[in-house]
């Protein structure tokens, strides 16, 4: 009999476990670990945090859908991973979790496995920008349920300001030079213009939309090139039209130093320093790995061999560090299987990326300005899927070594970013294939002109909020989930 543990139950590792338990002989066990009681569709998060949902419609308990699944459901964090097991008592790998859940608040545990998914995603790093976040800082986020619930309290005290005649400015985007989810930021800025003129306040009000992007449209993937009736336009020039449309200014290639009461002070990529006041603002934090040791069989600190400084697991990826110009789309990681200890991986965004996908960029005083790579949603799904049934083909198959893949410079993503809930609001929907981009498949623009598009408009609205129904129905495993895909 076989255990396989998955640390984190997000769209990477409840999408595994699911998979594993769907595919495995009931005599395996499958074990999921995650502090959280709840599952949180995140994409969602962004209409809690303009009061258009409420937390409990992109949340559900994790525990009944674990109970119905067979699924060992463990509500704790994990501590410190143990390849090699110990001497001290435990030949096998394991993993020590320490016990979130009321009753069990504290207690430790070491929890042997065969195979073991690292899926724990990020660390929302708001200490690495002073005054920054919700929790003692100065802004606002949509990064938990419980965050956008509090970022939809603040958005109302600053609408019932601007009914009252009072201008406000309102900053969203991201606090750090070297953020990720840029696309959040965006469609969180636009549900609150949206908002705002749907309460019939938007004229007293500014947006300003603060990125450490060096142009709109960038993503975090180094922008996209898109053939639209014959031509050729750029993600830069379809953001910025609508930008201009919204009249939502734009603050580019920004690194936000620190966060005071009403004042951001930034840095941009030139070196030029600036304070940006505000009534409200809304700005995402760098992500870093989970705070997860590692130790040998003596109990030596191996750390740095299964995570990289970042903390985020190493995996079959190139970290030598090659230049801007070497970087190749065979850089990227196709199993998510630790080097030194194959039967550990690392899927979503706890995987550590060999580099980002955009340019790097630094000011002259050595301030990082680039967007990390996103590696959430879709990605995410799959990585999960592909990792399980690899696992379910080692266990059950006899295989010997990883037998699916998931290369991020080899599938394909879609994002529907809204601009609003109700019946008039609308989306900017994009593909792309592949994330990565290949030069070598695809010499002039990295990616396929086929599979790359853009398109703004009602349509893209309405299937956001279907995918919301359908993604929570997936990850609810309600009759026939395993046919909606990742």
């Amino acid at each position: 009999m076989a255990r396989v543990v998955v640390l984190g139950a997000g769209i990477s590792g409840h999408t595994a476990a699911l998979h594993l338990r769907k595919r495995l002989k009931k005599p395996h066990e499958v074990v999921v670990v995650s502090p959280n009681a709840d599952y949180n569709w995140i994409p969602s998060n962004i209409w809690v945090g303009v009061g258009r949902m409420t937390a409990d419609q992109v949340t559900f308990p994790l525990a009944p859908v674990y109970r119905r699944k067979k699924i060992d459901f463990r509500q704790a964090r994990a501590v410190s991973i143990w390849p090699e097991g110990s001497v001290a008592g435990a030949s096998r790998p394991f993993v020590e979790i320490e016990y979130t859940a009321a009753g069990r608040d504290g207690e430790r545990e070491r929890l042997e496995y065969d195979y073991l998914i690292n899926a724990t995603g990020p660390k929302l790093n708001f200490a690495a920008t002073p005054g920054l976040g919700p929790d003692g800082g100065h802004s606002v986020s949509v990064c938990t349920a419980d965050h956008a619930r509090h970022a939809a309290a603040r958005l109302e005290a600053v609408i019932a300001e601007l009914k009252a005649g009072r201008p406000q400015r309102l900053v969203i985007g991201v606090g750090h030079g070297t953020c990720t989810c840029e696309g959040a930021a965006f469609e969180y800025a636009f549900n609150v213009e949206h908002e705002l003129r749907t309460r019939g306040v938007r004229e007293l009000a500014e947006i300003v939309y603060l990125t450490n992007e060096y142009e709109l449209g960038d993503f975090g993937v180094g922008g996209m090139t898109f053939a639209e009736n014959g031509f050729l336009t750029s993600s830069q020039l379809w953001t910025e039209s609508l930008f201009r449309e919204r009249d939502v200014k734009a603050v580019l290639r920004a690194h936000v130093q620190r966060v005071e009461d009403g004042k951001i002070f930034y840095e941009t990529l030139d070196g030029a320093e600036g304070v940006l006041p505000f009534d409200f603002a809304m700005l995402l934090p760098p992500f870093r790995g989970q705070d997860l040791a590692a130790f040998d069989q003596t109990g030596a600190d191996i750390t740095s061999v299964l995570f990289a400084p970042n903390g985020f697991l190493k995996v079959d990826a190139d970290y030598t560090g090659k230049p801007y110009e070497q970087w190749r789309a065979s850089d990227w990681p196709n199993t998510y299987a630790n080097p030194t200890y194959p039967n550990v991986f690392g899927v979503g965004i706890a995987f550590a990326p060999p580099h980002p996908i955009s340019r790097p960029r630094s000011t002259p005083g050595g301030t990082v300005i680039a967007p990390a790579p996103p590696r959430t949603g879709m990605p995410s799904g799959i990585m999960g899927r592909q990792v399980a049934l690899s696992i379910v083909d080692m266990i059950q198959n006899g295989a010997s070594a990883p037998t699916r893949t998931a290369s991020m410079a080899k599938m394909g993503a879609g994002c529907v970013a809204s601009a609003g809930t109700g019946l008039h609001g609308t989306a900017a929907s994009m593909t792309m294939y592949p994330v990565v981009p290949d030069y070598e498949r695809y010499p002039q623009f990295g990616r396929s002109l086929e599979d790359t598009t853009g398109e703004i408009g009602l349509a893209g609205h309405w299937v956001k909020r279907i995918l919301h129904s359908m993604f929570i129905y997936k990850a609810k495993g309600r009759r026939g989930w395993s046919f909606i895909p990742e």
